[in-house]
């Protein structure tokens, strides 16, 4: 239910700001204010999810997410919203946002009873994501259409409801944490010492890094599809952003099912070249079928590389720094968006939305044959923990590949 009312204020607000000022630049703008603060401050984000009750600081960090949401319906009812609004709140989401990925993320382990369970809790987790992101986005192009956008940021404020309700009801008696006499930056270096000092995780975060920094940005520009390129209003945003939802669901769908990690590195180099491709078509498609279709694939692949990508690195993580590794994780998913978006939205500004687009889907087809040229390594490295945590036996014979 919350989630459903975020997908909604992400369009509305997105529409919103397309609205005031009929800039691509701008979009791209607030994006990067948005985004910026993940970036910097998602590693102390970390450090405290391993020092701290997670559970706890998670329902703090939702309640400050209510309120954000709160002022910015304020602001927009009353007829008060101007851009400066936009980009302070979007600054506080963000700073928000960087304490609440790396938190809730390393929490999905503390809630499991059976640690094999971990890649289908944390597609389930996917699913209930794009679950919300296939309706939160439709119902904000129905209720654009005959309302304002303050009332999209309203049903967000009450949604925060359900999810601070379902963390209180939470009881989770064996999440403690040692106290820790190490400084914060002792932590951070810690943190990052580990995070790329060991290839496959290194590999792991420069792959997904580079798709958010030139590909999932071609979310930023859909205002500018759904009204300049295909001649549609609010409906054809929110359908576009919808059938996407559809394919990561698909995707989520898939990886749930999976009784295994193995094998999710070569899922996270072919998820990453269809993600590519389809950015490639969709930028050139002036056909809403097709732009759908090419929407759905782009879900799909997107999913599949976030959710095998986060799946790997929570099992190939020490407990003790899980959540550094989750830190580092958002820093590369969420963080080098407001760069990509900055990029992006500048590109479009002087060679138009479609060329942006295609050029970010050609970087990401380059990440995918240089991320699955380093398989081999990958599987060498992680093979010994899989082994140790009972995912694979020992063979007789050669290794089996396992990434």
């Amino acid at each position: 239910m919350s989630l459903v009312g975020t997908w909604m204020q992400w369009v509305a607000l997105s529409w919103l700001v397309y609205r005031l000022t009929n800039s691509a630049l701008l979009l791209g703008l607030v994006g990067f204010a948005g985004q910026l603060p993940t970036f910097l401050l998602t590693s102390f984000g970390g450090v405290l999810a391993d020092r701290w009750h997670r559970l706890r600081l998670l329902i703090v960090i939702q309640t400050l997410s209510a309120i954000q949401a709160s002022i910015l319906a304020l602001l927009t009812l009353t007829g008060h919203i101007a851009v400066w609004h936009i980009f302070v709140l979007g600054i506080c989401m963000g700073i928000i946002t960087a304490f609440d990925v790396p938190t809730r993320q390393s929490l999905i382990s503390d809630l499991l009873d059976r640690k094999e369970d971990l890649g289908n809790a944390i597609a389930l987790n996917s699913l209930m994501f794009n679950g919300a992101r296939l309706v939160g986005p439709a119902i904000a192009g129905l209720i654009l259409s005959v309302t304002s956008e303050g009332v999209c940021f309203l049903l967000n404020a009450l949604s925060f409801i359900a999810v601070i309700g379902a963390l209180a009801a939470m009881r989770l008696p064996h999440l403690t944490r040692k106290p820790s006499q190490q400084r914060i930056l002792h932590g951070l270096k810690e943190g990052y010492a580990y995070g790329f000092g060991f290839p496959p995780i290194r590999y792991i975060l420069i792959n997904l890094a580079l798709l958010s920094l030139m590909g999932m940005p071609y979310m930023v520009l859909m205002p500018v599809f759904a009204k300049d390129i295909l001649g549609g209003g609010p409906h054809t945003l929110g359908f576009l952003v919808a059938v996407s939802g559809v394919g990561a669901l698909l995707s989520a769908f898939y990886l749930a099912s999976r009784k295994s990690v193995v094998g999710l590195g070569t899922i996270i180099a072919a998820a990453s070249a269809i993600f590519g491709c389809s950015l490639i078509f969709f930028s050139f498609s002036r056909y809403l079928p097709f732009s759908l279709l090419m929407s759905l694939c782009a879900g799909l692949g997107l999913m599949g590389v976030i959710t095998s990508t986060n799946t790997v690195l929570q099992t190939i993580s020490q407990e003790d720094k899980r959540g550094r590794v989750m830190s580092l994780y958002a820093m590369a998913f969420m963080g080098m968006t407001p760069f990509g978006s900055l990029i992006i939205g500048a590109l479009a500004n002087r060679i138009g939305a479609p060329h942006a687009v295609a050029i970010g889907g050609i970087i990401c087809i380059v990440s995918s044959c240089l991320f699955f040229r380093r398989l081999p390594i990958i599987r060498k490295l992680i093979r010994p923990i899989y082994v140790e945590k009972g995912i694979l036996r020992e063979p007789h014979g050669p290794p089996p590949a396992v990434a």
